[in-house]
């Protein structure tokens, strides 16, 4: 199981917003490779990067951002946000990021995911992001008509990395992840997915790691590292623990 830690970039700084509204963001950090470099050194084995600016004008607004936190450290990224055509995959792979979230271009043009995958095997995945039941577009801004279980059989065999869903309700409210949903979605998949949106304290990362959940990839945490719910040390060292009891995958 792989927590990765969220960097969200808005104007080139760190923030976190509530329920992905763009009115209500705290800046938890000027330097986003600071940030970046401060996960690693605590020993996160990933990054998980937006640029929420990006997502609503669909192209990348935070290059400069995204390029410093390359530099600044070795641990492999995955990036979403303004992902919505096979030159901004590429151009991003190319500058080093691992891997390519795609979302609204997902629900919009799925052929693409499937060029995007089939081109760059392994580097693609997609984000699916729900609010009651239905994927949002657009940085959240709309709503399509098609269900998050829906939009993830379209890419059953398109060779997509992983499936990235988020509960919009529980984004940045700390309320704790929608495991029902997110198990219900990763049951009727055969791609790999990571929770996101809401994880809360160290009584989450536990039920993350209890049997049932062994299907997941992963999860996103965001505000609970920044505000210190969360405390990264025993999170890992938990994660650690049950990976070394061969009770997670690694």
């Amino acid at each position: 199981m792989i927590l990765f830690p969220a960097i969200d970039l808005k104007e080139g700084r760190c923030v976190r917003l509530i329920q992905g509204d763009m009115e209500q963001a705290t800046v938890f950090n000027d330097d986003p490779a600071d940030q970046a470099l401060q996960f690693e050194r605590i020993g996160f084995p990933w990054l998980h990067i937006v640029d929420l600016d990006g997502a609503f004008a669909g192209k990348p607004m935070n290059a400069t951002a995204v390029d410093g936190i390359i530099a600044a450290t070795k641990n492999p990224t995955q990036l979403g946000g303004g992902i919505r055509d096979m030159k901004t995959v590429a151009g991003w792979l190319e500058k080093g990021v691992t891997r390519v979230i795609i979302g609204t271009a997902a629900v919009r043009d799925p052929d693409f995911v499937r060029e995007a995958a089939r081109a760059f095997p392994g580097r693609i995945a997609v984000g699916i992001d729900a609010r009651d039941g239905l994927v949002a577009v657009d940085g959240w801004a709309r709503l399509s008509n098609i269900t998050a279980e829906e939009l993830g059989l379209r890419f059953q065999d398109a060779g997509v990395s992983a499936i990235i869903y988020t509960d919009i309700a529980r984004d940045g409210l700390l309320k704790g992840l929608n495991i029902a949903s997110t198990l219900a979605l990763a049951g009727a998949l055969s791609i790999p997915v990571i929770a996101s949106g809401g994880l809360a304290s160290i009584e989450d990362v536990r039920r993350l790691l209890e049997p049932d959940c062994a299907v997941l990839e992963g999860a996103i945490s965001g505000r609970a590292l920044y505000d210190g719910r969360l405390d990264p040390s025993e999170a890992l060292a938990l994660i650690a623990a049950a990976r070394a009891k061969g009770a997670v995958h690694a």
